[in-house]
């Protein structure tokens, strides 16, 4: 005989599953006290949202929170590109939490882009990735765009000149260039992301960075490098010989 409603009164709650808040957990479980005693370092992506949120939700501590984020955008790469309506949309990220999430992750972008030399100078691959590293490799969309150097290498701008669909983007030497004489500049950097992770080039990329040093050459600008982001390493066709 199936189970009925006959002894469930009005009012009466319902078994709920008990989730363990932060303080209930043993101090060495605890992200800030493991934090203070370990390092920032030391701990996980969901020890260290789970800090950011200070706070957890109804029947949720900040770690399960922290969890729940992290399964639901598959990882900090998604959740960093999501918008504020997409991370509201899980139960317990109030607006105010979706705009703590938001301000975290740029806050480490502009700290990557602020390691580039102090000069301001651009003179390496490793300059590039340092200007535009946590931005880039955490796009799910293809991105391209160039920097904009004077005649001493240094940056005069950081320019999106597309937007691709996932992998596929279509770049053209009129938007690359056109920014580029207007600005009176010297030189430009390709740099683009990967969203498979992967930098490796692909025969695309190969042909557009040929195509591109061409018409550099016939306006007077010179392409120094192609810089090719991926999740987590990069590819320079200078550094590799290829340019």
């Amino acid at each position: 005989m199936k189970a009925g409603y006959e002894n469930y009164q009005l009012g009466q709650p319902m078994d709920q599953p008990k989730y363990l808040t932060i303080k209930e957990l043993p101090p060495d479980e605890r992200p800030r006290e493991r934090l203070e005693k370990f390092g920032s370092e030391s701990l996980s992506d969901s020890e260290l949202l789970a800090i950011m949120l200070r706070t957890g939700a109804r029947n949720l501590s900040a770690s399960d929170l922290a969890k729940r984020l992290l399964q639901r955008f598959d990882g900090l790469r998604a959740i960093a590109s999501a918008s504020l309506e997409e991370l509201c949309e899980l139960e317990g990220i109030g607006k105010a939490k979706a705009i703590q999430i938001k301000a975290a992750f740029e806050i480490g972008r502009r700290f990557s882009k602020a390691r580039t030399s102090n000069s301001g100078q651009i003179l390496t691959s490793e300059d590039v990735k340092n200007l535009v590293w946590d931005d880039m490799r955490m796009k799910t969309q293809e991105e391209f765009r160039i920097l904009l150097l004077d005649t001493k290498n240094r940056l005069i701008r950081d320019e999106k000149v597309t937007i691709g669909i996932l992998d596929a983007s279509i770049v053209h030497p009129r938007e690359v260039f056109k920014s580029a004489i207007k600005s009176s500049a010297a030189s430009v950097i390709i740099v683009h992301n990967h969203p498979s992770g992967d930098p490796t080039p692909s025969t695309d990329d190969v042909s557009t960075t040929r195509r591109l040093r061409e018409a550099g050459e016939l306006v007077g600008i010179s392409v120094l490098d192609h810089v090719i982001i991926g999740e987590g390493s990069y590819y320079s066709f200078k550094d590799n010989k290829r340019m």
